[in-house]
């Protein structure tokens, strides 16, 4: 698997089919500050191999796409959250008990959150395949459709996968990070107009990452040469 080609073609695709149109670059920041759902069905639409970057249009199919993206993220996140009202309550029923209960509640509480780390992982790894299927086929169960993602993740290889993964986590995390640091250090230091800068400077720049990161989860799918 070509990572740098991936790479350096989704910010080509960002660059020529956003960047350089700044109407477009307007329209996505609008669907950002409408609580992100037209954005993410954008986002879909980017999943279905749309090349150049697909136009801003057809505000109700993005709607209605963003939401049903939305529903998929969060069935996926279920397991996340039992787990998390799990280890927070764990932690809080021994709390005032005798030393040893609390000792055994933390550990009760400190064995789940290993258990969370690892249900996260998996999360990770299998739900952006299945939200790519769910792209592909317009059929929100196959974003569930464990045998076939599961084989779309055998074609393109396992390790080849996971890598292509963690290299899109450093691309796009580290600029999200710096974006976060610089937005709170404005909020910190310029109270409301700093507030407000930030908001600005988020709706700018989400977008872009947004979509280098679902072009190059795109062509990380279509390598395993699936439809």
């Amino acid at each position: 698997m070509d990572y740098g080609t991936f790479i350096g073609n989704s910010f080509s695709y960002v660059k020529e089919g956003v960047i350089d149109k700044v109407n477009k670059w307007i329209l996505l920041m609008v669907a950002t500050l409408i609580l992100a759902i037209p954005l993410m069905g954008y986002v879909l639409e980017i999943y279905r191999g749309k090349t150049p970057a697909p136009e801003v249009e057809n505000w109700t199919k993005l709607f209605v796409d963003g939401i049903l993206y939305l529903i998929i993220a969060l069935i996926y996140a279920i397991p996340i959250i039992i787990l998390e009202f799990l280890i927070v309550g764990t932690a809080f029923a021994t709390m005032g008990n005798n030393p040893g209960a609390m000792m055994a509640g933390l550990a009760g509480a400190g064995i789940l959150t290993v258990i969370l780390v690892i249900v996260a992982i998996i999360i990770a790894i299998i739900s952006p395949i299945g939200i790519i299927r769910f792209a592909r086929t317009g059929n929100v169960g196959e974003a569930f459709n464990f045998g076939e993602i599961l084989a779309t993740i055998k074609k393109i290889g396992w390790l080849s996968y996971i890598l292509a993964l963690i290299i899109v986590m450093i691309v796009v995390g580290i600029p999200g990070v710096i974006l976060w640091l610089i937005m709170a250090g404005l909020a910190l230091a310029l109270s409301i107009i700093g507030i407000v800068i930030a908001g600005i400077i988020f709706l700018i720049v989400i977008p872009i990452l947004t979509i280098i990161e679902a072009r190059y989860l795109t062509q990380v799918y279509d390598s395993a040469g699936t439809a």
